[in-house]
């Protein structure tokens, strides 16, 4: 059925239809149900919301500084109660067996973590696998530790401190880009690797001291990568938000690295 406008003729009057004269001349409905909401175009366009990428990048760094922090406020005070507390110094040195099944839960868990998905984002699993490996890590540098002078123990943490701190802050400002940087530091770790495979057998303090020195340099060169995938950002590559458990683990191993090598370097063991 056709239908035909017939207000430009006879308008309806406002006393029968509740219709002003000033009003415009409402149009009839070509459909059998009512009218369609008017809807502003203006109401489409998005009000300031929260969730844009630069709030999920700041909140996830948020998130992943708090974990590390937990983490190293766990780490170091097992280092001070192997360091300072002589039964549990003494435990650890005659329980020899429990630093080789802290070793290997420690690579259990990392290859886990990275090679399965739901083990480092789906909770709790991800914290669960986090605070595993945590603990046997904290042991293992505790034992570490028992074996150097509490004082040169100190120094090592607070070297550790200000070297962390700096090399943060370089890169979250520098203009060069680390990310790019991935196999050459593949690379350098690899021929690290061997050099200490070599220094286990050549034993002498010049090759110790050589060692303990690249190896600071390039954990240090790990921190500043690690530090500016997580962030994002112009770098060439950037780590996603749902892996923050991950980028903890990556910044604490790095934090864990720098220690044990600067305290190789400064300290003498007993």
């Amino acid at each position: 059925m056709a239908y035909v406008n017939m207000n430009e003729q006879n308008p309806p009057q406002s006393s029968q239809y509740g219709w002003k004269p000033n009003d415009p001349v409402p149009q009839a409905s070509t459909s059998s149900g009512p009218a369609p909401p008017y809807i502003d175009p203006e109401d489409l366009q998005p009000k300031n919301f929260a969730f844009t990428d630069e709030s999920i990048r700041k909140g996830f760094l948020r998130k992943v500084y708090l974990i590390l922090m937990a983490q190293l406020t766990f780490t170091f005070g097992v280092v001070a109660l192997f360091v300072f507390h002589e039964p549990t110094k003494q435990f650890a040195q005659r329980n020899p067996t429990i630093l080789l099944i802290a070793c290997i839960t420690t690579l259990v868990v990392v290859i886990a973590m990275a090679c399965c998905e739901n083990a480092r984002r789906s909770f709790p699993t991800n914290f669960i696998c986090l605070g595993i490996f945590t603990a046997a890590e904290s042991f293992l540098v505790g034992s570490v530790a028992s074996v150097y002078d509490s004082q040169e123990v100190l120094m090592a943490i607070g070297i550790t401190a200000v070297l962390c701190l700096g090399l943060t802050i370089f890169a979250m400002q520098t203009k060069y880009d680390f990310t790019a940087c991935g196999g050459f530091l593949l690379a350098a770790l690899l021929c690290l690797m061997i050099f200490g495979f070599v220094a286990i057998f050549w034993r002498s303090h010049l090759v110790s001291t050589i060692y303990a020195s690249c190896g600071a340099l390039l954990a240090c060169i790990f921190l500043i990568y690690d530090t500016q995938i997580m962030m994002g950002g112009k770098h060439k590559y950037s780590v996603s938000p749902e892996e923050y458990i991950f980028a903890a683990l990556n910044l604490y191993m790095d934090v864990v690295r720098i220690f044990l090598y600067v305290l190789q370097l400064i300290g003498n063991k007993k």
